[in-house]
């Protein structure tokens, strides 16, 4: 397994992930208002995220409406709801999980237990990478596409936000935590379990020779104790003369 420096790194940089998703999920600017043209004067400034939208008004007054309907939203909002929760979930359990696969912690059994339990950590992150990068990158992929169409009027122009790159900057985080993690297991070792006990080279040799030894000195007994008598194979016409 990989030294347990690395390992913390690695837990300390999917924890990073993790934080970094959950406040992307829930932070309102994922795409702001873009300073273009007539715009640069307006006293009204607008954010939209994945659960609501905000307005931040001259005179101070910061004002959000969530966004209840579900149905009524496009299809890469619905989308990106539905994988940052995802990610977060994902990204929870494989917390949990590499808790127990940590070399430097007493709990999750054997070595081959902490060994699967962080490779499966692993596994719970790089795919929580994947879910978050997802929405971040259609998210800005739509955002784009509409600030250059010309048929949106300026003032319906929008500039991807602070969220967006919270996330992209958390799906980094924990593609590259999961990767130590799996990386951290990909030689095979055999547990205790798997050990069979041999005696020392020397000490077989000689219980080998100490056989052999005794296995002659059995024939050689043998041998001796039969009688002249017993070595005949035949009749002799000198005993009837």
């Amino acid at each position: 397994m990989a030294s347990t420096g690395m390992q913390i790194f690695g837990f300390v940089l999917a924890l990073l992930g993790i934080m970094g998703a959950t406040v992307a999920t829930l932070l309102p600017n994922w795409k702001v208002s873009a300073d273009v043209g007539s715009n640069i004067i307006t006293a009204i400034s607008q954010m939209q995220g994945l659960w609501m939208d905000c307005t931040w008004y001259s005179t101070g007054m910061f004002s959000c409406t969530l966004k209840y309907s579900v149905l009524s939203l496009p299809a890469y909002l619905q989308t990106a709801r539905t994988t940052m929760v995802l990610c977060c979930v994902l990204a929870a359990m494989g917390l949990c999980l590499a808790s127990l696969g940590l070399k430097c912690t007493r709990w999750g059994g054997g070595r081959r237990s902490k060994r699967h339990a962080a490779i499966a950590s692993g596994g719970c992150f790089v795919a929580a990478g994947f879910l978050c990068l997802v929405p971040a990158s259609w998210f800005t992929n739509e955002v784009i596409t509409n600030f250059l169409d010309s048929s949106v009027p300026e003032s319906n122009k929008f500039e991807p936000g602070g969220a967006v790159y919270v996330a992209f900057v958390s799906a980094g985080f924990l593609f590259v935590g999961g990767s130590i993690f799996c990386l951290s297991c990909s030689g095979k070792r055999h547990g205790p379990q798997d050990l069979v006990l041999l005696p020392p080279p020397d000490k077989l040799l000689l219980q080998q020779q100490q056989q052999q030894l005794l296995q002659q000195q059995e024939l050689q007994h043998q041998y001796c104790s039969l009688s002249p008598l017993d070595n005949k194979t035949g009749y002799s016409l000198q005993d009837y003369v």
